[in-house]
């Protein structure tokens, strides 16, 4: 068997064991675990792939998830999400459970335990008194980052986003760096858990009042991702919120979910009991993404759109925005205001543009292109910052668009932030292959399909494999 083969059955176990899903740039490290693992057993690859493939070698999968997950977190990481609870999730949480007086929170690939904890920490202040228990659940496949979790025990690095005020009081100096309150320690359970499996009692209906589950699906195989999140959906109780990571989306219509979008981020809510739950557009219903919003045919038009269009993609951007704005009827579509917007932007009348944005989105908060084209015309001021949240709006309400990955991948590669960078322009590549021509026209600055992904594919390389 060539050293390809094999890499592509390790691949293929992992992902039927561990639901992982791997591309090409993890290819040396896969190859280098794979030669380590096998040598460490005396096999050959072969012979070390067959036994992996048995049913009964429960330690060696715990030993590759080990080698093989990535643990990049801190308290407070991404903290409009936590904003978002404290503010609004929570509140509500807190008025539905009165009678109960219980909250019950689940951190999914909850890694060394930072995320669990800053939990239990805005649980703990939000609690309105000491008689509410509070319950946090963090999963974990790697046993050797659940057990620096337990311990409760951090660096200086894991608190640099935490508010001073939080570090006062839940943290003090131990041994060079800090140990948590045994207050908030004592909120939070650690349990090993392969996402391949479902197990009744974890997820129970109705069980949790919030669920995080931040950066981990973008690592799984698609069956393996469909199937957690409607487990996570089913288990929240009516009412519930599930928190997702920055590349992580279930498009704009996902199946027994509400998009919510407050504090610059995006997260979900399951309906309470008596309103209707928003289905998943299309024959997918169901599955980790509801894909593009189903976009009516445009209106019978009398050519203006597509007369603009054609000049657009010549670069003659004056001579279209002259064509829209004269023979603009007085209902525009929103497909029309889109194109104004745009050929405002490259007219240089920024703000004119944005005003258009806004206006759609005023009309409809949910249209994906209009928040990447307001995001295009935040980026160039001093609103980057708010740039990308739109642009991660964008990609979450759109799961197939190519273009608000790229974007945020350039700006992450224009930070430095290679880490950040890497999986947005490799999502990128693989969308702009089917990304549809008016938007390539509409969004791609001039460049065509072929340009922007050699553009994609040397930033990509640029990262070197997210270093």
């Amino acid at each position: 068997m060539t050293v390809a083969a094999e890499l592509t059955r390790f691949r293929a176990l992992l992902a039927t064991k561990l639901g992982w899903t791997f591309d090409n740039n993890d290819a040396p490290q896969l190859a280098e675990v794979l030669g380590r693992r096998s040598d460490q057993y005396g096999l050959g690859r072969a012979a070390y792939l067959d036994r992996l493939a048995a049913n009964d070698w429960d330690i060696e999968l715990t030993t590759l998830a080990e080698e093989l997950t990535i643990n990049e977190t801190y308290f407070y990481r991404h903290g409009e999400q936590f904003r978002a609870l404290a503010e609004i999730a929570l509140p509500e949480r807190i008025e539905a459970r009165a009678a109960q007086r219980v909250l019950r929170m689940l951190s999914v690939g909850c890694s060394s335990g930072e995320e669990a904890f800053t939990l239990g920490i805005v649980a703990r202040e939000s609690r309105p008194d000491p008689d509410w228990i509070i319950s946090v659940l963090g999963l974990d496949a790697n046993p050797a980052v659940l057990r620096r979790a337990a311990r409760g025990q951090f660096s200086a690095w894991s608190l640099r986003e935490t508010p001073d005020g939080i570090r006062q009081r839940w943290f003090h100096p131990h041994e060079g760096g800090f140990e948590l309150a045994a207050a908030i320690r004592s909120l939070v359970q650690f349990r090993q858990y392969n996402v391949t499996n479902d197990d009744e009692a974890l997820w129970h209906a109705d069980q949790y009042d919030v669920v995080f589950c931040r950066n981990l699906l973008m690592y799984l195989t698609p069956e393996v991702r469909a199937s957690l999140v409607q487990r996570m959906t089913r288990a929240l109780a009516p009412g519930g919120y599930l928190f997702l990571g920055h590349t992580d989306s279930l498009g704009s219509r996902p199946d027994g979910l509400e998009p919510q979008h407050t504090h610059q981020t995006f997260y979900y809510r399951r309906p309470p009991r008596g309103t209707a739950a928003p289905v998943a557009a299309g024959p997918q219903a169901g599955m980790v993404s509801a894909g593009p919003r189903p976009v009516p045919p445009p209106p019978a038009e009398s050519g203006v759109h597509e007369r603009a269009m054609r000049l657009l993609i010549d670069e003659r951007f004056a001579d279209a925005l002259r064509i829209v704005e004269d023979e603009a009827t007085d209902r525009p579509t929103p497909r029309d205001l889109l194109l104004r917007a745009v050929l405002l932007a490259h007219a240089g009348r920024i703000d004119d543009a944005e005003m258009v944005c806004r206006r759609l989105l005023d009309v409809d908060g949910l249209y994906a292109d209009a928040h990447h084209q307001l995001a295009v015309c935040l980026e160039g001021g001093a609103a980057v910052d708010v740039a990308i949240g739109h642009y991660r709006l964008a990609a979450y309400l759109d799961p197939d668009f190519a273009m608000p990955r790229l974007r945020l991948g350039l700006l992450a590669r224009r930070r430095g932030e290679n880490r950040i960078a890497g999986p947005e322009l490799d999502r990128a590549l693989t969308l702009l292959r089917q990304e549809r021509d008016e938007r390539i026209a509409l969004f791609g600055g001039g460049f065509g399909r072929i340009a922007l992904t050699t553009l994609c594919r040397a930033e990509l390389d640029a990262c070197g494999a997210y270093r």
